[in-house]
């Protein structure tokens, strides 16, 4: 055992510090005003630095070149070092970070003087006799914690111990199981009492575990740690003090996440029953698509399970299509493109042995090694021995790259799904390339299915330059958001997994991953009964990866129709989600530059009221929706607590609630509870089919205006990388409050032509209906019948049942504009 006790020598390099103890020696930046990286090793150097996570940096590292155009290199806060009274002492401005002489432990105090971080005295970081680190901090008694990538369980992790450490997890249990498929060593310290939080990630791909005040001794009182199999503890302070701060802050570390296809926010449809069948599963897959449009359901996609790579003896053997069952694929792909569906096939990085292709990946020096770096390894994989392609090496990319545009790309595909990439190899002494440093693949095994993403995103900018790709991944690692949606496997079907997916889904988007999802309806199991298949559409219509996907044990397929019965209420759910593209859409850009989560946690939105620090099943939908859903069998009455902050208007009544109360509503099967926050703006896009095909030409703004209110309506092709280029509309929208009413601004930015024609307003109104609306200089006519209304190209009128005005007007292409909605009452009896 070696520990750190006694700090022995302190150097400042002007960039950073170089810290001697007993046992570890360390190295501290102070990269930015908010994070502070405290790099240690036990061993007499440090290793070259290597990291596949970050995007923000201050020192050379291997993979620079790598990165080129993802990563960015910034001076870090020179430091100016403070000695008194045994403690050394440096800030950031926002953080004073404290290094105590004897015993040795690191302290980080805000502006305020709060302790946000202190390591557990005369324990802090550890080596014992197998070879494992430990870093233990200290904790009070109102700590939350939050975050830990993918996890089953409730939102807050307090008294949990969780493996680091990517498993295929078929059948997992949303409540209990751990670990699941992907490592992110990330998590948010919520100190309730004194309403802060900041962050930890340990840059450190190894196994690891995580304890959150599960162990206790009374020697140390109450502490959590962070233990690795191997490496080093290299960890990242990140600061807040909100938990929008934090997330904020980790994805610049980390990256945000990527700017998706718009219609990858649609209706994914999959099943693996189609492509087992004997032959014509083409004919099937289009006939799944065209009894969507039968049953007035809308359909954007469709993931092809890897079924349609099996060879002779039924074994999956990637970028080998199928024949009987897909005998011409390009054709295939073409006519699903003419119905507005991409299709995403499902690619595996195990090369099983019998495969066509394995001699050539060997030939062209694709695999990870074995331990003596002779031979490629083999361990099990799905349909039995295989070697694995080595992402971290440049070969391994290039034959992987070289047969996805052969294969997929050259003929119209440019949506992927990256499944199985999990790397159970049992042999951490196999080695891989990591960009020619040759390391050990226990140091590297989730950073595989990241830069499996990564080579997809690659491929595709080479084969079709210019075309937005959409990656789907099953594994990765912190920074897997840059490339890839994910989804959460293989989950069983059950009421238990309906409900506890959303906690796991909102726990990766406080870990930087926006984007992710949970396959509606269970994966493996038996077919979801009735109610339960219908509450996990409700539910999943608020995922930003929709799919419903199953692999069923009992001869059926989970399809939206397997109940005719039950199909209206799968129907008005899956349109209810179309409506809210536009919205979902604007919240993907939002997670793209500021790493924000589409679906989060009351905790994120309403921090100060302690509350919501516990609640793991309602959520926010971007800051304006808040969804109750009904996750538990046979409900008829639904308890919602409404967080204080806020008032709350009942979606489908109008009713507004106070917050800061638990109210009781009644639901039955058609019920899907939603609740409008005051001060919200919700663009929607009612009667949206497809989001290929038809153009979003009016656009809906759903605006409850009680306070100031303000959001980003984002627009570009949805389709290509322009973006990136200018093309792209981003329109400011404000409402501001007077005593005559409200007015409503528009300011744009960006060069992309909106193809919005019409817009129209639903503006809330409770309590008093407007005498007067205007856009810009004109003053809009006010029609009393609602025919009359639902024929006029421009106008507004009142909807005395839903206590909203409709304001209907052209859209003023490309212009700055405002809408006053005058409230003064006019004195019909005085006249």
């Amino acid at each position: 055992m070696k520990t750190s006790n006694k700090l022995q020598e302190v150097k400042n390099y002007g960039n950073y510090l170089l810290i001697r103890t007993e046992g570890a020696q360390f190295q501290v930046y102070l990269l930015n005003e908010d994070i502070i990286r405290i790099r240690s090793t036990f061993d007499d150097e440090f290793p070259e630095e290597e990291s596949y996570a970050l995007v923000k940096t201050a020192w050379d590292d291997a993979t620079d070149d790598l990165f080129r155009g993802e990563r960015t290199r910034v001076d870090p806060i020179p430091i100016e070092l403070n000695h008194e009274a045994g403690v050394y002492t440096t800030t950031t401005g926002n953080y004073t970070l404290k290094i105590f002489e004897e015993p040795f432990y690191f302290e980080i105090v805000d502006s305020s003087g709060r302790v946000v971080h202190r390591d557990l005295p005369k324990r802090s970081f550890l080596k014992d006799e197998f070879g494992r680190r430990f870093h233990y901090s200290s904790m009070g008694n109102s700590n939350k914690f939050y975050g830990f990538g993918e996890k089953s369980g409730e939102l807050n992790k307090f008294k949990r111990r969780m493996r680091m450490h990517n498993t295929d997890s078929l059948g997992w249990n949303a409540k209990k199981s751990d670990p699941l498929y992907k490592m992110i060593p990330f998590y948010i310290d919520f100190d309730s009492e004194n309403d802060v939080a900041s962050g930890l990630f340990y840059n450190n791909a190894n196994d690891s575990v995580f304890d959150m005040d599960c162990e206790h001794s009374n020697y140390w009182l109450r502490y959590s740690y962070f233990e690795c199999d191997g490496g080093d503890v290299d960890f990242f302070f990140i600061g807040g003090p909100t938990i929008k701060d934090v997330v904020e802050h980790y994805t610049d570390l980390t990256g945000k996440s990527a700017m998706m296809p718009a219609a990858s926010l649609g209706y994914m449809g999959s099943t693996m029953f189609y492509t087992e069948l004997d032959k014509d599963a083409d004919v099937a897959i289009l006939d799944f698509v065209d009894t969507c449009r039968k049953n007035n359901i809308p359909c954007d996609g469709f993931f092809l399970s890897s079924g349609y790579t099996s060879g002779e003896d039924g074994k999956r053997y990637v970028f080998n299509w199928n024949k009987k069952r897909f005998p011409n694929p390009e054709q295939f792909v073409a006519e699903l493109r003419k119905r507005g569906v991409l299709l995403a096939p499902n690619i595996k990085p195990g090369m099983l042995l019998s495969h066509p292709l394995v001699e050539e990946f060997e030939a062209e020096d694709a695999y990870v090694k074995n331990a003596d770096g002779q031979s490629s390894e083999v361990d099990q994989y799905w349909g039995g021995s295989a070697h694995f392609v080595d992402f971290t090496n440049p070969h391994g990319r290039d034959a992987w790259e070289k047969r996805m545009i052969q294969q997929l790309i050259s003929i119209g595909i440019t949506s992927i799904w990256n499944d199985n990439n999990e790397y159970e190899i049992n042999n951490n002494d196999a080695l891989v390339n990591a960009e020619g440093q040759n390391r050990r693949i226990g140091e590297l095994k989730p950073v595989m299915p990241t830069m499996m993403a990564k080579a997809a995103q690659e491929a595709i900018a080479k084969a079709a330059p210019g075309v937005r790709p959409y990656l789907v991944n099953r594994a990765g690692f912190a920074g897997i958001q840059r490339y890839a949606q994910t989804w959460a496997g293989d989950n069983y079907t059950s009421w238990t997994n309906v409900k506890y997916n959303i906690p796991t889904i909102l726990g990766m988007g406080l870990s930087g991953v926006a984007n992710q999802g949970c396959d509606i309806g269970g994966f493996d199991g038996p077919l979801p009964e009735p109610e339960l298949f219908v509450r996990w559409v409700q539910n999943g219509i608020f995922q930003p990866r929709f799919s419903i996907h199953s692999s069923n044990n009992d001869n059926t397929v989970t399809e939206p129709w397997t109940y005719p019965g039950y199909t209206k209420y799968i129907r008005e759910a899956i349109q209810l989600r179309y409506s809210l593209i536009p919205y979902f859409y604007s919240l993907l850009y939002e997670a793209s530059v500021k790493g924000s989560p589409i679906m989060r946690p009351l905790v994120y939105e309403f921090q100060q009221d302690p509350k919501v620090a516990e609640e793991s099943f309602e959520f926010m939908l971007g800051p304006s929706l808040l969804v109750a859903n009904v996750v538990d069998r046979g409900e008829t009455t639904k308890a919602i607590y409404l967080p204080s902050g806020a008032t709350w208007t009942d979606w489908s009544t109008r009713k507004v609630y106070d917050g800061g109360q638990t109210i009781s509503l009644p639901v039955n099967l058609g019920s899907i509870p939603m609740f409008i926050r005051n001060g919200s703006i919700i663009p929607q896009s009612p009667g949206l089919m497809n989001i290929h095909n038809d153009a979003i030409e009016k656009l809906q703004l759903l605006i409850e205006p009680s306070r100031s209110a303000q959001f980003s309506l984002y627009e570009d092709d949805g389709v290509s990388t322009d973006y990136k280029n200018g093309q792209y509309l981003l329109t400011h929208i404000t409402t501001d409050q007077s005593a005559d009413g409200v007015q409503i601004q528009f300011s744009k930015t960006g060069a992309f032509a909106s193809k919005v024609k019409v817009l129209e307003l639903n503006v809330i109104c409770p309590t008093i209906a407007p005498i007067e609306i205007s856009v810009g200089q004109e003053t809009l006519e006010r029609y009393l019948s609602a025919d009359k209304f639902a024929q006029a190209s421009s106008g507004w009128y009142f909807d005395g049942e839903k206590r909203q005005v409709v304001v209907r007007f052209a859209n003023p292409e490309g212009k700055n504009f405002d809408v006053q909605v005058n409230f003064n009452v006019k004195d019909l009896i005085s006249i």
